[in-house]
């Protein structure tokens, strides 16, 4: 089924279990694996674990050993947030491997896109640190591995609730990845500030948009609108990867955003419109968070149909467009020497 949209999703990554009520919980992947059993139309890539050569594309050894070093054990802390279990490694090898079995299958023109449905996720991890429920950071190995396959220019989308401090720590100095993120500000894990640009000659190409707790559909739909999309193709990427979290929805637990299906599907299809016109269609989605079972299955339902097509998107149903304007002013502001917007 070339040029097919692709699922990667594994049952061995239920084996990461950070302890009893811990939010980022097997269930979440358990809830994804029944529903897209269900789901036809797609191709079903069988994953892989990442070497540690894959991992170290962006992680250094003492790093990966130290996660490594937890396979087996009952329990290890890197902090008060982020515990694995026997099965933790294996399954964050997994997670990473998933990613880039994707974006191979991407790049061959095997599938024309998809969604790597994983856990644990990745964006938090910092290049040598575990943290915020993450090991490895899935989406930074993907965009490396992608560099070591010829891919030269890389947009990275992060709608996650949270900003992802390491997937932009890992890439604030290299001016061929554009790292863009909407997230709750202030909230965990304290960075993404409207004023970190990237460093350097990579400056303009760290985009943070930062959003106060209680921003809907409508503030979403602009800023993707008024910002995303014009800098995106500016900077006209080969590939673009999509940190996919689903926190932001009205019914998470941990976030206070008032996001319905309305507004990840109209993020979902402008990602897959800026594919379309800047990178010969090729994007691959990678999960991050999202800890309300409904609402991660409809968020990813959302992102697949946006992949295989779908081109209606229901009116907001959350959200007013105009409390969106102080904080995407002061973007313009913070972007202006580097984008047109």
């Amino acid at each position: 089924m070339a040029g097919g949209t692709a699922v990667v999703l594994d049952a061995r990554m239920l084996a990461h279990d950070p302890g009893r009520g811990h939010p980022e919980r097997p269930d979440r992947l358990r809830a994804l694996l029944a529903h897209v059993a269900d789901a036809g139309g797609l191709v079903h890539l069988g994953a892989r674990p990442a070497t540690e050569d894959e991992i170290a594309l962006v992680h250094p050894p003492v790093h990966v050993e130290r996660v490594a070093a937890t396979a087996g054990r009952p329990r290890v802390a890197f902090d008060p947030d982020t515990a694995t279990s026997p099965g933790s490694y294996e399954a964050a090898r997994l997670a990473a491997g998933s990613a880039l079995v994707l974006c191979e299958a991407v790049l061959a023109g095997d599938v024309r896109n998809g969604f790597a449905l994983v856990r644990p996720p990745g964006h938090h991890s910092e290049r040598d640190r575990a943290m915020g429920f993450c090991l490895f950071n899935n989406v930074a190995i993907a965009a490396a591995w992608l560099r070591t396959r010829g891919v030269r220019r890389i947009a990275i989308v992060d709608w996650d609730l949270h900003h992802g401090n390491g997937t932009q720590h890992l890439f604030e100095s290299d001016p061929d990845v554009l790292y863009v993120s909407t997230h709750q500000y202030p909230y965990y894990p304290g960075t993404g500030a409207v004023g970190e640009v990237g460093v350097g000659a990579a400056a303009g190409r760290t985009v943070n948009l930062p959003f106060p707790a209680g921003f809907g559909d409508a503030e979403y739909i602009q800023a993707f609108t008024e910002v995303v999309e014009p800098v995106v193709l500016q900077f006209a990427p080969e590939f673009i990867l999509v940190s996919a979290g689903y926190d932001g929805d009205h019914r998470d637990p941990l976030g206070g955003m008032e996001l319905t299906a309305a507004g990840f599907a109209a993020m979902a299809q402008a990602c897959v419109r800026l594919a379309e016109t800047a990178a010969s269609g090729r994007i691959a989605a990678v999960l991050e968070g999202g800890y309300d079972l409904g609402a991660i299955v409809e968020g990813v339902d959302t992102t697949l149909a946006a992949m295989r097509g779908a081109s209606r998107v229901p009116p907001p149903a959350t959200g007013d467009p105009r409390r969106a304007e102080r904080v995407l002013e002061r973007v313009r502001q913070a972007q202006a020497p580097y984008w047109r917007l």
